[in-house]
């Protein structure tokens, strides 16, 4: 502490003896005081961390200033700990490994590669659907049971997957499967089901089915999680949460949180950055969490702080109460509508005011969940005695709560009503009682719409052109009904017809009381008699065993299962695109007749076709209304007229009569939400399970790569580096690999589902004698470089304009042809041409991935030139060594009059600054200007490198 020149601001902390801290407060009292409490805690950190190199003394008093130098001040952040998912963490740890081998060749010690911080990886995102309940159990008798029938056979289905299998229950059969082909299926189908073909979905009582597709998750990423385990032991700082324990968002809140961080009797803010786009949930906690990718992530495990430009922090104050009838969920969309229209992209948003004591924290997280929807990088509820309430609820003893607020109240990071209110660069206000039931898409997140006009709405859509929300659905189609058999019985589908409904609780497990109102819901709907109908896709994928044990012990889980929605397992399912197929006969049906058919899900995201490409109109929705809707079968219903259906004696059903009150729900909340359930969740980390004890995993210090692995691969990011940067060179020639438009997103750049039958990394993995049964997806092969720049742009839904359709194709200029874009850019990258992608507003939406940069810059990609970028991606590409260049302001590839078939020219000056002009020329005589868009001195430094992996890596040389 001696060495940091802040030392003089350590005392001890009042009423302890072994317990000191950096009193910020003292710093300059009148300036701290007007802070906001984020800000105090990004000052916190910097002033801890000083060191005069990496973090300097200016920068503290640069926050310190905050208000006269946000927006172009930059200030160094590093973080109390780092968070990876299995995803985004499996390239990071590769990463890690990688840059061992790469010193070791250099002469240098590979152990000097840890991380420097700790790094919690949370394997949650493997989870697919191999097993679905019965669909006989899915018929409502007078008295709720469980299932309890037998496995339908006794052997492994780790080991069934190896043989033909008799196919049962499916609609549609015409015998058995010859390497996972469908006899009489959709290649659609086939290319929405990464695990097994529709045939081999077996229809198996509950609870077998979480622990058989337990059981296939660790025979099919047993590679994978052994990689994770060798981690464990050769990384310093590195722990690993094994599947089956939850999500990696609900684990961060539940377990891995702690609010106030102690290291040998020194106390700090806890602080996060995290891979997931979830991550921001703990702001509600009063812990700064910002979501990053895999790239950052590493550097600040290896010590490297992260660069922020000091941002606005817009202050959203909540006034009144929530309305009775209205969920959190509800909150948050209308929340996120404000804040969307607001314009709060790349600002802090902190939330005060008399309204914010009347959330519980399970609100403030659900709320903060959201903020990477409405743009905010942070949105931040800071500790009050609300926060202080709900940990010791959750099982964090007294004395170290007290410690807490101890340290809280002497840094002024514990917010109360009768303090000076902290000064914002905008105030935004918010009523609560003003809140009514929303929804939102039928294709975004923030087209939010109130559940009374969901009805008037979704005709709206019919009519309107295809686009960010209609569907031209000529009038005279708009009514059409398709008679469907299914399970010997007769239905009719039409637009709006529901065919997958899923409880996705990761995002709303944290808060109890949406999940309990939707079990309530399903209590109630089963005791009026009300069904589902049977071929509607019902599931429910808990973030954490925290939920089930409060839906089992309030008596609702039989319900909800008798409804068809069924725990399936633990982990990230539909959001990620693994959703097992619709049944063949529904599928012909919405295609014969041309319909909008729907999903409604509770999570927080949808992309295009990202679930089943024949489902084209996907609603978030709170857990009820993923219940009502499927109980309802429909979209295009009015809740507040029309009945749900009717029960075996014709009465009918209505919303209003089956709708849980607050005071139900709140009164099972306060009885089932106990310490109880915390405690039995660290209890399960802490043990871990059989399966993932029992793993092998290499002792070596060097991961020993197997050349025959389909999963992980060593990446060839330091195959040509050296001590010294090479200078940059000048880009000649430069060909057009991509033409895209506006919000072009990272899951068009990188999906996360299944890999399809057909795609450049199918026929890889198949000439790794792979067949497709066993391809997994796009996300659990993210440690394999060869499959992932395979999968680059290889979304279904992108559209390239060089092509003027959808698909993962592109014009291969010198030959004439339209091809894979993988193999377009093999053959420019054999004929050493550089490669270039032109792309309008908004280039990089979505969530977070690495593989969305490193992708391109495998293809051969040196320079996008875009009219806007979502930051977080731009930062990836420059973190991959790619230049992200930005057309003037008014000017893109049309008014330039280019075709994106020219040949490119340009170089970037030796003394490169940031948002340097450059001159492009192109091969027919035309000329146009660009902006260099780096941000700061650092992104220009990490360029230059050729990246911030090759930057990090020769801190070691």
């Amino acid at each position: 502490m001696t060495e940091n020149p802040f030392h003089y601001l350590v005392e001890p902390l009042s009423g302890t003896s072994d317990k000191t801290f950096f009193n910020v407060s003292k710093l300059k009292a009148t300036e701290y005081d007007s802070l906001p409490y984020c800000i105090r805690v990004v000052l916190e950190a910097v002033v801890r961390n000083c060191d005069g190199v990496l973090v300097k003394e200016q920068d503290a008093f640069n926050i310190l200033n905050w208000k006269a130098t946000c927006e172009f001040k930059e200030i160094p952040f590093l973080p109390a700990r780092v968070m990876l998912q299995d995803f985004t963490g499996i390239p990071a740890m590769v990463d890690f490994a990688a840059m061992r081998d790469a010193i070791s060749k250099f002469g240098r010690d590979p152990k000097q590669v840890n991380p420097a911080c700790p790094t919690d990886l949370i394997a949650d995102h493997s989870l697919q659907l191999d097993f679905t309940k019965c669909i006989v159990a899915q018929n409502v008798s007078s008295v709720p049971t469980v299932e309890t029938h037998k496995p339908t056979t006794k052997q492994s289905p780790g080991k069934t997957l190896g043989r033909k299998a008799q196919c049962r229950s499916q609609s549609g059969c015409k015998g058995a499967c010859e390497l996972g082909a469908a006899h009489g299926s959709s290649r659609e189908q086939i290319e929405n089901t990464p695990m097994l073909c529709p045939f081999h979905l077996q229809p198996i009582a509950e609870p077998e089915a979480a622990l058989k597709s337990l059981e296939i998750e660790f025979n099919r990423n047993k590679e994978r999680l052994q990689f994770f385990k060798w981690c464990t032991k050769a990384f310093h700082n590195v722990a690993v949460i094994p599947p089956e324990t939850g999500t990696v968002h609900q684990v961060n809140l539940e377990f891995l949180s702690r609010v106030v961080m102690e290291e040998k009797g020194f106390i700090y803010p806890d602080s996060v950055l995290g891979t997931d786009s979830h991550t921001t949930m703990v702001n509600g906690l009063g812990i700064l969490g910002l979501g990053v990718g895999g790239i950052e992530s590493e550097a600040a495990m290896l010590g490297v702080p992260i660069t922020l430009t000091l941002p606005e922090v817009i202050g959203c104050e909540l006034t009144g109460a929530i309305n009775p009838l209205a969920t959190s969920i509800d909150v948050v969309l209308s929340i996120t509508k404000h804040l969307k229209q607001a314009g709060v992209a790349g600002t802090f948003v902190e939330f005060f005011g008399n309204g914010v004591s009347q959330l519980s924290v399970a609100d403030r997280t659900t709320i903060a969940n959201m903020c990477p929807e409405y743009g905010a990088t942070v949105a931040f509820f800071p500790v009050d005695s609300v926060t202080l309430r709900h940990l010791k609820q959750t099982g964090v003893d007294v004395q170290s709560v007290s410690t807490f607020e101890t340290y809280l109240q002497a840094v002024k990071l514990l917010r109360q009503e009768n303090v000076q209110q902290p000064e914002y660069s905008k105030v935004l206000q918010i009523n609560l009682n003003s809140i009514v039931p929303y929804v939102s898409g039928p294709k975004r997140p923030q087209d939010r719409i109130s559940v009374m006009d969901m009805k008037k709405d979704f005709e709206a859509c019919l009519n309107e052109k295809t686009g960010l929300k209609g569907f031209q659905i000529p009038e005279k189609k708009q009514s059409i009904m398709v008679p469907v058999t299914y399970e010997n019985s007769e239905y009719s589908l039409s637009h709006g017809c529901v065919v997958i409904a899923a409880v996705t609780s990761c995002t709303n497990n944290c808060n109890p009381s949406v999940m309990l109102t939707a079990g309530l819901l399903a209590k109630k709907a089963v005791e009026a008699g009300l069904t589902v109908k049977p071929y509607i896709k019902t599931s429910l994928s808990p973030g954490s065993g925290t939920v089930t044990y409060y839906l089992s012990a309030s008596g609702v889980l039989p319900y909800l299962s008798k409804l068809g929605f069924d725990i399936i397992g633990y982990g990230c399912a539909r959001c990620v695109g693994n959703t097992n197929p619709l049944p063949e006969s529904i599928v012909t049906a919405i295609k014969e007749g041309e319909l909008v058919a729907c999903g409604v899900f509770s999570g927080n995201k949808h992309f295009e076709g990202n679930r089943c490409s024949c489902v084209c109109a996907n609603y978030l929705a709170s857990p009820p209304l993923v219940v009502a809707y499927a109980l309802a079968g429909t979209v295009n219903i009015d809740l507040q007229t029309e009945a749900l259906g009717e029960n075996a004696q014709g009465e009918k059903i209505f919303l209003r009569d089956i709708w849980p009150s607050r005071e139900e729900v709140l009164e099972v909340e306060e009885t089932m939400v106990i310490p109880s359930m915390f405690s039995e969740l660290k209890l399960k980390i802490e043990k871990q399970n059989t399966r993932w004890n029992l793993l092998d995993a290499p002792e070596s210090t060097l991961f020993p790569w197997d050349l025959r692995s389909t999963f992980i691969r060593s990446p060839p990011f330091f195959h040509k580096l050296e001590k010294i940067p090479p200078p940059i060179q000048p880009i000649e020639k430069a060909h057009v690999l991509l033409y895209l438009g506006d919000s072009v997103t990272t899951d068009h750049m990188s999906p996360a589902g299944s890999i399809p039958r057909t795609s450049p990394a199918a026929k890889y993995l198949i000439q790794k004698n792979l067949i497709p049964r066993e391809f997994n997806s796009y996300g659990a092969r993210r440690g394999n470089d060869a499959v992932m720049t395979r999968g680059t742009f290889a979304n279904m839904k992108l559209f390239n304009k060089l092509v003027g359709k959808t698909g993962p194709k592109t014009f291969h200029l010198p030959s004439g042809q339209i091809m894979d874009v993988f193999d377009a850019a093999e053959l420019y990258q054999k004929a050493e041409i550089p490669l270039i992608i032109i792309a309008g507003k908004k280039y990089g939406l979505g969530n977070s991935r690495d593989w969305a940069a490193k992708g391109p810059f495998l293809l051969g990609v040196r320079v996008v030139i875009a009219e806007s970028y979502e930051k977080i991606h731009k930062d990836h590409l420059v973190g991959m060594g790619i230049a992200p260049l930005q057309f003037l302001s008014g000017e893109n590839a049309e008014t330039l009059g280019l075709s994106a078939k020219e040949q490119y020219s340009f170089s970037l000056p030796v003394d490169l600054t940031p948002r340097h002009k450059i001159e492009v020329k192109t091969n027919t005589g035309k000329t146009f200007h660009v902006i260099a868009a780096f941000d700061n001195e650092a992104e220009v430094t990490f360029y230059k490198h050729g990246g911030i992996l090759s930057y990090v890596a020769r801190k070691y040389l």
